[in-house]
Parts: C-alpha cells; structure tokens; sequence
C-alpha cells in the first residue's frame, strides 16, 4: 500500500477524531467520581466504536476473497483498514481507562498492541522496500520465476566455461539457444558483432538492437589445461556453488566487494582471449545476487502477514468474547 496524498484526509480526521476522543475523556474522567470504567456509558460508547474499527479492518481479508463485492473501491477499503485499526488502539484504550484488568483483557490489550504495530510495521515495510528494489535490484524479475532464472543463468554459465576449459562434465536439458524468459536475462545485454561470441547476431534481435534476449552459444576458445586451470579452478570451487545455493553465507561471490576482487585476481592469471568469457561469468554472478536479493526483499514484504494476520483473527475472536460476557455479566 502506497503512502500517498491520499491518505491525507483520513490522517488529519484519524488526528481530530483522536483529539476530540482525547477532550471527551479527560472530562468523563473529571467528572467521575469513581473513575473511569469499561462499563459506564462512556466507557462501552468508546469500546463499541473501538471494537467496530476493529471489525472494519478485519473486513479488508474477506473484500479481497470475494473481489466480486462492489462494496467500494480496493484503495479506499486499505486506507480504512490503515487508519481505522490505528484508531482502534486509542478506543480501546480509552474503553479501560487505560487499566488492563484481569487475564483475557490483558491478553487482548497485549494483542490489540502487537496487532497494531505489526500493521504500522507492515504499511513502513511496503512503502520502504519497492524503492529498495528499484535501487538494488534493476533486473527484477517475476518472484515465481526466480528458480527458473537461476537454473538458466547456471546452465549459460557452464557453457561458457566449457567454451573455454572444455568439457566439465554438466549435463542440461535445455537447448544452448533457447530464448531465456524474465526481466533478468531479457534485459542484460549480450554482446554484439564485432566483439561478438557466440553464433547469434544482431539482426535476430526485434528492431536491429545491439544487445539480444537470446542465451547465444559462446565461441569455442579453447585454453589449455595449464592455461584454464585458474578459470576452472574458480569455477567449480566458487561461482558454480554461489550460482546452486547463493544463500549460503560463507561464499565470497555473494557481496559484490568481494566478489569484484575474486574476479579481478582470476582475470590476471588468464590470457586475454578468455577476459570477454570472465566479463560474461562476472555478469551472471551481479544477476544471481540481485535474484537473492529480490528474494530476501520479497519474504520481508510478506513475511510480517505471518504475525499480523493470525494475531488479527485471534483479537477478533477473543474481542467477541469479551464483548459477550462484558453485556452478559
């Protein structure tokens, strides 16, 4: 959910309605001779409304199952669901008279707490991290499309080493011209003719364009074994683990300091014809990153839901409860 001008008028009428609750309730306390009670007329006018916020926020999970209501416009339910569960902390809070009270009305003032910051924390979250990602990860790519990504990105690594090493012994199951598919491999830039290295040209790219979407065939340069033994060396030890599993901590292709410095020691102990196929390998390492990286900001986008929502259903069950043997007892 995007913070935008928007959400303005329900900030400057979360802010008065808070305010004018605020008024009213420093003059029903000073005006109680006992003091402030949940169950006064003003104690339950405050719970009701607070409980009702509630119940409107709650609502935003069952608009989105059933998309079919026209019950207004998406947008207007999530500012709702923003500001009105916001609203329901100082209700309720107003509601007890700031007291917690027994076992179930702690329990419910502790998940009302949690249950609200965890929303804030989610709403700071959604604002924060798509920027993050335009920053950090230029070449985002379709979320359930990463492990097809990673697999071709490996598979076009192992062909360029072999252009060069020979054989590794890598078995793949794609064809070597097969179109690669994702904002990844569609949108870094494959050389064209003239420095070119593989067997596709320009003229197969849509519009005469110098760079291709297509995972070209590498030229065979073929080293030898004294001479690819650095690249094959780095390879199989290095960026061929980081390309399988680059969530593993302990691999120093996975911060681009590191991995800048890996390559540059590599590049110095090769002859220049394999430099082009090293730059390609430095390529592919920089898209494997980004992909883990996409993927960390990606479960921290959704992962605070796994907190907020249970925590959300539960509030609201035990919140009726409450209710029910507050009006009964």
């Amino acid at each position: 959910m995007h913070m935008d001008k928007t959400h303005r008028p329900w900030a400057i009428a979360s802010l008065l309605i808070t305010v004018a609750s605020a008024i009213g309730y420093t003059l029903y306390v000073l005006n109680s001779p006992h003091g402030p009670s949940g169950g006064s007329t003003v104690g339950l006018f405050f719970g009701i409304v607070g409980f009702g916020f509630m119940i409107f926020a709650a609502l935003l999970g069952a608009r989105k199952r059933v998309p079919v209501w026209r019950l207004g416009r998406a947008k207007a339910w999530m500012r709702g669901h923003l500001w009105l569960g916001l609203l329901s902390l100082p209700m309720i809070l107003f509601h007890g008279g700031f007291h917690f009270g027994g076992t179930m009305t702690q329990v419910l003032m502790w998940l009302l707490i949690i249950t609200v910051f965890s929303g804030l924390f989610g709403a700071i979250l959604q604002n924060y991290l798509p920027r993050v990602m335009t920053i950090d990860v230029p070449l985002e790519t379709i979320y359930d499309e990463i492990g097809n990504v990673r697999n071709l990105l490996r598979d076009e690594a192992d062909r360029n080493v072999e252009a060069v090493c020979g054989p590794l012994g890598f078995s793949h199951e794609r064809s070597e011209e097969e179109q690669r598919a994702g904002g990844f491999t569609a949108m870094r830039p494959i050389a064209a003719p003239g420095g070119v290295r593989g067997s596709t040209a320009s003229s197969n790219v849509p519009g005469g364009a110098g760079g291709t979407a297509v995972a070209i065939a590498p030229e065979i340069i073929l080293l030898s074994d004294e001479e690819s033994a650095p690249l094959r060396r780095f390879y199989m030890n290095e960026l061929r683990p980081f390309l399988e599993k680059p969530s593993e901590r302990r691999l120093v292709l996975g911060r681009p300091d590191k991995a800048a410095l890996a390559f540059a020691a590599v590049r110095t102990l090769l002859p220049e014809t394999a430099h082009d196929t090293l730059g390609d390998l430095e390529d592919i390492c920089d898209e494997a990153r980004q992909l883990r990286k996409q993927e960390q900001l990606h479960h921290w986008l959704h992962g605070w839901l796994l907190i907020h929502i249970p925590l959300s259903l539960a509030l609201i069950l035990l919140g009726a409860v409450h209710a029910l043997m507050a009006l009964r007892y």
